[in-house]
């Protein structure tokens, strides 16, 4: 009999599948939890927003809590939840104490969604033109971030290259680390024979959302340095860049004139996968796996990036396309593929292999249902075993709740 079956996602935003990367895997989560009859509530102090996913269609209920309120407690409290899953770090931050106090013996599960501490670190490093590793311990994002993870019970990583990190540099106990990449239906042959070939596809396609920093960083990229190589070469090609809240510094860098066509938000993103024939995304920083080469190869689109893009996602596997850090030779290399069918076939059978071997949703859902299912039965012993996550609980506790306390009794005073 399963030891748990009532989850509260104590979410950061709502749940936008269709604008992020973020929001699809955290879709996945819900269906696996579906899929495995828990009831489920989805709470966040976020704002509703046009594009967020119908949750009430899929029988889960939402909540909207408050930060720094009691009424939070009792909400929880009355709940009873068995698992509480924080979507990223900093929601466990703000409730996490609190969901100790009023559900001391809930699974206590973290999201990362990717490591922000990473990303953050090489976005710094970046731009100071050095290695990000000089960073990453002095990084506060860090110090918060694991201390995080060793609070809650059990992380869920995204990224093969993450979880080395953590265990490898972090010294972090793989007892409170599950490796969960992206939980993908095999394709099957005859999707493949369905999709659109060389033939029937035409110009490059650039995606991602542009709230994310990385995304606006490609994109300008291939506007002054990879576009105008790669144009010279296939003078009739166009580039189409795709994006969720595109800010006007992105809209400027629209020229049809020059085949740089800023398209704005995709109503549906695997319809314009399809009929591109190359996705092209030089990432400089990040963390986490790509949602876009995720549906570029589910899509059959061959794609070319750098090697922080490509980061966790092929293992050894070949890539289906290729990865180059130099603006010319990464312009090159699109314009090879492009023009040689031969070798784009190669490459978009490539990517049907890596989905189907790397990120099979049976296999995956399986050992994080049994992953659940051992923790949940030994929480106890489970957690005498972190002893440098209660020593972490005891003073973020009392760091956290005076300081809630002394929010809370401000409030009142304002609202009177």
């Amino acid at each position: 009999m399963r030891t748990y079956k009532k989850l509260l996602v104590i979410g950061y935003v709502w749940p936008e599948p269709g604008s992020s990367a973020a929001g699809s895997r955290m879709m996945q989560l819900l269906q696996f939890f579906k899929s495995h009859n828990y009831e489920i509530t989805f709470a966040t102090t976020a704002a509703v927003t046009p594009f967020m996913a119908g949750l009430d269609e899929m029988d889960i209920s939402t909540e909207k809590i408050k930060l720094n309120d009691p009424s939070f407690d009792e909400f929880v409290l009355k709940l009873k939840p068995q698992i509480v899953l924080f979507d990223r770090f900093m929601m466990e931050e703000q409730f996490g104490w609190r969901v100790d106090k009023f559900c001391p013996n809930a699974l206590k599960v973290l999201d990362t969604e990717d490591l922000h501490f990473l990303r953050e670190s090489r976005m710094k490093a970046w731009k100071k033109q050095i290695s990000p590793e000089e960073l990453y311990f002095e990084s506060d994002l860090a110090k918060r971030e694991i201390a995080a993870i060793y609070r809650c019970d059990l992380s869920l990583i995204i990224s093969e290259a993450e979880m080395n990190l953590l265990i490898t540099d972090f010294k972090i106990d793989e007892n409170l680390l599950v490796y969960l990449p992206f939980l993908l239906p095999h394709i099957s042959e005859e999707e493949i024979q369905s999709m659109s070939g060389f033939d029937a596809r035409n110009h490059f396609l650039s995606i991602g959302n542009f709230k994310h920093e990385p995304n606006w960083n490609a994109v300008f990229l291939l506007k002054k340095e990879i576009w105008p190589l790669i144009r010279q070469k296939l003078p009739e090609a166009e580039l189409h860049i795709y994006g969720a809240y595109p800010t006007q510094k992105v809209l400027e860098l629209h020229h049809p004139a020059s085949g740089f066509i800023v398209k704005g938000r995709a109503e549906n993103a695997s319809e314009v996968m399809k009929k591109a024939k190359i996705c092209l995304a030089p990432l400089q920083f990040g963390a986490g796996l790509k949602g876009k080469f995720i549906d570029s190869m589910q899509c059959g689109t061959p794609t070319v990036t750098t090697t922080i893009g490509a980061e966790g996602i092929a293992g050894q596997m070949p890539w289906p396309g290729f990865i180059e850090d130099k603006p010319d030779e990464f312009a090159n290399k699109a314009v090879k593929i492009y023009q040689n069918k031969k070798l784009w076939e190669e490459h978009q059978q490539n990517g049907f292999r890596i989905i189907n071997q790397r990120f099979s949703k049976d296999y995956f859902e399986k050992e994080f249902e049994e992953c659940l299912e051992k923790s949940g039965k030994n929480l106890p012993e489970h957690r005498k075993r972190n002893f440098t996550g209660a020593m972490l609980k005891h003073h973020l506790h009392k760091s956290t709740y005076f300081m809630s306390r002394y929010i809370e009794e401000k409030n009142k005073k304002t609202a009177n």
